[in-house]
Formats: C-alpha cells, sequence, structure tokens
C-alpha cells in the first residue's frame, strides 16, 4: 500500500548572529546553510496496518508525513501510496488519505463544527447517504453529539482533536495519517481516540501512521515501530523485537513500611526512592531478580513487590544510545 524509497529532502535555512550590525549586513548579503531534513528514507507498510513512527525533535518524522500526504516535493527518491505519486496526483489522491496535525485544524475556527464537516463533504465531493452514515457513526463513536452545533473556537483541545480526527474519516480514507494526535490532551480524551483509532483499524481496515512522543500512545496501538533520527531511518521493527533486543532489562518495584534510606544493591541501579517505595532496574544476565528481592527483604519490611519489564520510553532511548543520538 505504501512504498518509500530513497527519499531525501533538505531545505535553505537563513543563518546569521546576533547583534545590530549582522542584522543590517542580512539585509543585503544573508547567509545560509543546507539542512538535511531525510536521508535515503525506505520502508514498505502493508494495508491495515498501525505504524508509529518515533524520533526526537527535530528527526524528521512531520517532513516525512508531509512528503506522504503530497505537502512536500522531496529532492530524491521515489514515493508510491495506493499507485499514487502523492505530490503529482495530489487531487486524486487526497480522496483515500485523512490527515490530523495535531497542532493545526481543518476546521474552520469562527463556524459551528457541523458546518466545517458540510464544507468537507462538498470539498471531496461525498454523495449524501455515505456523508450521513459516516457522520451517525462518527458522531456516537467520538461522542460528539452535544458539540457539532458549537463553534470550533469555543471547544476545548480535547473536544476539537475529537472533531479533527470525524473530519479526517468522513470520506472514508484508506489511510490516516496522524501526527501528535494526543498532544496537550488529558488522560480521558488520549483513552477515547487511542480506543477509536484501534475501531476504525479493525473494522474498517484503516492503515493508520502516526507520530508521537508519547510512549503510551504507540504502546497502546502501534504494531511496529518506524524510529528515525537526524532524517536516517534506525530501526524497523514491532515493540516485541525491540524487547527482546534489551530483554535483560528489568525493573523492580517494591513498596515497604517507612524506611528513610536507599538500600544499596550491587549491579542494581535505585531509580527512585521515597520512605515507603523504591524503584530499582537491574539486568539479570548479571544480577538476578532473586538476589535483589532477598537483599531487600534483608533490608526493609516488604509489603508488596512486581517485577516489570523495562519501559518503552526506556527501550527507545537504549535505542537513541546505541545509535549515539
Amino acid at each position: 500500500m505504501i512504498a518509500l524509497q530513497g527519499i531525501t529532502k533538505s531545505f535553505k535555512v537563513a543563518r546569521r548572529t546576533a547583534g545590530v550590525r549582522q542584522a543590517v549586513k542580512a539585509l543585503f548579503a544573508r547567509e545560509h546553510t543546507i539542512v538535511e531534513a531525510l536521508h535515503n528514507i525506505s520502508f514498505e507498510i502493508s494495508p491495515g496496518e498501525i505504524v508509529g513512527y518515533i524520533g526526537p525533535n527535530g528527526a524528521g518524522k512531520s517532513t516525512t508525513i508531509k512528503v506522504m500526504s503530497g505537502i512536500l516535493v522531496p529532492d530524491n527518491g521515489t514515493c508510491k501510496i495506493l499507485g499514487y505519486t502523492p505530490w503529482q496526483d495530489r487531487a486524486a489522491y487526497v480522496r483515500n488519505i485523512g490527515v490530523v496535525f495535531g497542532q493545526r485544524t481543518q476546521l474552520w475556527w469562527d463556524v459551528p463544527v457541523i458546518d466545517s464537516f458540510g464544507l468537507l463533504r462538498d470539498i471531496y465531493k461525498i454523495p449524501g447517504d455515505v456523508y450521513r452514515a459516516n457522520l451517525a457513526m462518527l458522531t456516537e463513536s467520538l461522542a460528539l453529539t452535544d458539540i457539532v452545533q458549537t463553534p470550533v473556537r469555543q471547544l476545548s483541545l480535547g473536544q476539537r482533536m475529537r472533531c479533527e480526527i470525524a473530519a479526517s474519516l468522513l470520506h472514508d480514507p484508506k489511510i490516516l495519517f496522524l501526527d501528535e494526535p494526543t498532544i496537550g490532551l488529558d488522560a480521558a480524551s488520549k483513552i477515547a481516540v487511542r480506543q477509536f483509532i484501534k475501531r476504525i483499524n479493525k473494522e474498517r481496515g484503516v492503515t493508520v501512521i502516526l507520530t508521537t512522543h508519547d510512549m503510551n500512545d504507540i504502546e497502546a496501538l502501534a504494531d511496529r515501530i518506524l524510529m528515525i533520527g537526524k532524517g536516517t531511518l534506525l530501526y524497523d521493527g514491532t515493540l516485541n523485537d525491540l524487547r527482546s533486543r534489551f530483554g535483560s532489562k528489568r525493573i523492580v518495584t517494591v513498596d515497604y513500611r517507612e524506611h528513610y534510606e536507599p538500600v544499596p544493591i550491587d549491579g542494581v541501579t535505585c531509580l527512585s526512592w521515597s520512605p515507603e517505595r523504591a524503584v530499582y532496574s537491574m539486568d539479570i544476565e548479571v544480577t538476578p531478580v532473586a538476589s535483589v528481592i532477598a537483599r531487600l527483604s534483608e533490608q526493609v519490611e516488604v509489603v508488596d513487590l512486581e517485577v516489570g519489564t523495562t519501559p518503552v520510553e526506556e527501550l527507545v532511548l537504549e535505542l537513541y544510545k546505541e545509535h549515539r543520538i
């Protein structure tokens, strides 16, 4: 469904140092530097996948999404999505995709949400019966009944984001690009958005490409992870594969009766300590969990204890370190 091969994209960025003299000089002779946002990006995505596209700020995630949605034209490389080249076949191509940018809106700010939906119906030339069926499904699934008559500017961030997702799906797209869809949302709104994404993927087979810094989104949704750093693709695999790669790490969380000094354990890192709870990180190939538990039991009165795998954030951080990002 999606095939990128050797995509490269650079930007010319103006550069000058601080000071009035440099500002005047820049009026007549502006200096520029070339920033390579994407370097030889290649991957394929099959129909029905949910792919998490992750990386640090400035890594090239949004640039890739903009190339894939036809907003940007790459310097080199090929991109075929649903048989289209996005920036060449834009009018026909965009009928098959939905795009949500977390910090930008496709809704009209001063009119009720339902009027924006109506305008999008006309733009995409959605048949009346399809529009009504999709509007009913989206309004119910995303709990929009009480807010569709409200102007967009009066909505909370969570309400607007749910409307943005609905707007991107009115025309039955085959692919949904989500760029930071849960940024700034409260816990309840995040859960609602995640549940809906999983539903449309399962029931309608919508392929989802998700960029986010929230690793909980990735863990809850993504079947596969693509990680980019400094414009280069660093990792392509499942979350389970990533866990296996750093699989010897364990996290031990212990609750105990009040104890005001951390218990030192050789080969083990204490991530946090309070008078009633501590969190330890270890490599079980070096230090067995049983020995850690025994050492803790000697020093504190254990109330509860939990052994877990390394959080996704730490796995990604290990991968960053491996590539020196």
